[in-house]
């Protein structure tokens, strides 16, 4: 494909018509004004002057060291374009969520969604939950939904340190607006003087998440394709308000998010890819990135000029302001691989001196359009751990077609997974029952107490997926176009990360380490592929996890469910997760 060049968004002027509160609500997020993240959290204990102690980067094993919240709908205008969302503490994105490395993180959601009403979970992405997975926030799978009008409290160990996010695991109700960034301090393995924090990247769709879903589901002669509407920078960008024909309230020049460099100082970016569908490639004009994380696992760092993501994952980048103190830089993001009706996300980045209301005059840098990770060959975590031959290997093929009613679902060998809210299969698990590992619409593997697993992924279909494995860091073996040849990059330290992006028409090789009992979701991290059932489970030492100790809530939850549901009629038009 050939090199991007120069196209931009014209904009006279980035004075806001749209005040913060009405573009995001209680988010500061994009603010001049949006607090800067400190080193870590001081109300701990801090021995060696850290909280995790002695603990650096490279001498422990990461896998080994160790807010109320309300869930409600609201009316706000991200982009200018005023729509019904679902809103956590009434902001979006929701607030950010800070721990130190090893503390516990206590959350109670209070699920206030009315009008219509709808049950909800919340997915701490990337957490391991190691025996503790009826945190993990599923719905049908660690938990029963949280009912309307009632809360529930999650409790977790900050079990890895970095970037990550929160988001709800109920139907696509994430992509209506219910996520917000989740960051734990650790040590540095790169340093850098500002943390700027979260920089949450995500395709935006106009009509209701609910809607979009219907499209994708609705018995249609062939697959479909529902562009977005735009696409935002920590909630903000401008839209073109002249597309607008219906009627709906549209302010032009909303306002975008603007960050502050400190000329001379390095910036730590926490980059993270919340949208719905849209594979995002990220740049500044002007500046190099260099890469210290992806997910949660720091790397050898290494320079770019451009950072692709997949929806849900994240990378950690440190940008130097080595430019004079009045200068100013276009920040952006292009949606690829994904139908999108206003690709390109724009903010402002403005040095010590630079008046922020006027329009960088930057150019774009260069790079080749895709939606491919990284090399793995150039991802080398920077704590080394070797990977031996699996104890279980299993290939999966992922097909699309169009079912007995004509709605184009998605498989993982030929079967299309679709949730019981009223069961889930963790709560199963425990009481000894396993037999949903034998039904089809359920798709479980069971690896049983084989101390390592692997799976082959082949793609057969044109679209790319971002895929994602709950309860582990997964060793990404191999990954390219066409099928497995047996090669694997670096057995003496292949990546890690929870989300790995599965090329169209390509393959992908990861492994996993059998010590976190549970069932463990893996899917395509799209929304809407994930609605149309592209989504296994993973059965991991089912003797063992009868042994783990549920607390009774859990039962209670499923209690409050099931009355709710005995008085509505649940119209579950998607998978369920």
């Amino acid at each position: 494909m050939g090199l991007i060049s120069g196209a931009i968004t014209t904009l006279g002027s980035l004075i806001a018509a749209l005040t913060q509160t009405a573009t995001n609500g209680n988010s500061l997020l994009g603010a001049p004004n949006a607090p800067k993240l400190p080193d870590f959290l001081m109300n701990n204990p801090l021995p060696n002057g850290f909280p995790w102690g002695p603990i650096t980067a490279n001498n422990t094993n990461p896998y080994t060291g160790q807010p109320n919240t309300v869930v409600s709908r609201g009316k706000l205008a991200p982009d200018g374009f005023e729509k019904d969302m679902l809103l956590i503490n009434g902001a979006f994105p929701g607030p950010t969520i800070e721990a130190n490395y090893g503390d516990i993180i206590e959350v109670a959601v209070t699920n206030k969604i009315q009008g219509p009403q709808e049950g909800t979970s919340i997915h701490w992405h990337g957490i391991l939950q190691k025996e503790n997975q009826w945190m993990d926030g599923v719905a049908a799978v660690s938990q029963c939904p949280i009912p309307p009008g009632e809360t529930f409290t999650y409790r977790f160990i900050a079990d890895l340190y970095g970037t990550t996010w929160y988001h709800a695991h109920y139907s696509a109700q994430y992509a209506g607006g219910v996520f917000g960034p989740l960051v734990i301090y650790g040590p540095k393995n790169t340093p850098y003087d500002v943390d700027l924090g979260p920089v949450m990247i995500s395709d935006w769709y106009h009509a209701p998440y609910l809607d979009v879903v219907n499209q994708f589901m609705k018995p249609q002669p062939s697959p479909p394709n529902v562009p977005s509407d735009n696409n935002l920078i920590n909630g903000k960008m401008n839209f073109d308000c002249s597309l607008v024909k219906d009627g709906t309230k549209c302010t032009k020049n909303a306002g975008i998010s603007k960050f502050k460099f400190q000329t001379g100082k390095k910036h730590r970016l926490r980059l993270i890819n919340a949208g719905a569908e849209g594979t995002q490639q990220f740049s500044i004009d002007g500046h190099e990135m260099l890469v210290m994380a992806n997910d949660f696992v720091e790397v050898q760092p290494y320079k770019t000029n451009v950072v692709t993501l997949g929806v849900g994952q994240r990378t950690d980048v440190i940008v130097t302001a080595n430019y004079t103190s009045k200068s100013s830089f276009w920040m952006r993001s292009n949606i690829t691989c994904a139908a999108a009706n206003q690709p390109q996300a724009l903010a402002a980045i403005f040095y010590d001196q630079a008046d922020q209301n006027s329009v960088p005059k930057s150019s774009v840098q260069p790079y080749t359009p895709g939606c491919n990770n990284d090399p793995l060959e150039k991802t080398v975590p920077f704590f080394p751990m070797a990977v031996e031959d699996a104890a279980f290997t299993e290939t999966v093929d992922i097909t699309v077609a169009p079912n007995a009613t004509g709605s184009w679902v998605w498989s993982m060998n030929n079967n299309t997974f679709r949730a019981n809210y009223n069961n889930p299969t963790l709560l199963a698990a425990k009481a000894g029952n396993i037999s949903f590992a034998t039904d089809p619409k359920l798709n479980t593997f069971n690896v049983g107490n084989n101390a390592s697993y692997r799976f082959v992924i082949n793609n057969k279909t044109p679209a790319p997926h971002p895929m994602h494995l709950h309860g582990h860091n997964i060793f990404v073996l191999a990954e390219g176009d066409g099928e497995f040849n047996g090669n694997i990059v670096r057995p003496y330290n292949p990546q890690r990360r929870d989300s790995q992006m599965l090329r169209a028409n390509g393959f992908m090789v990861f492994q996993a380490t059998n010590d976190n009992p549970g069932v463990w979701p893996f899917h395509c991290h799209i929304a809407w592929h994930l609605s149309g059932g592209l989504y296994i489970q993973i059965l991991e030492n089912p003797d063992k996890i009868k042994g783990l100790q549920i607390p009774s809530t859990f039962n209670q939850q499923c209690q409050s469910w099931n009355k709710f549901t005995s008085g509505v009629v649940l119209d579950q038009i998607d998978s369920g997760v």
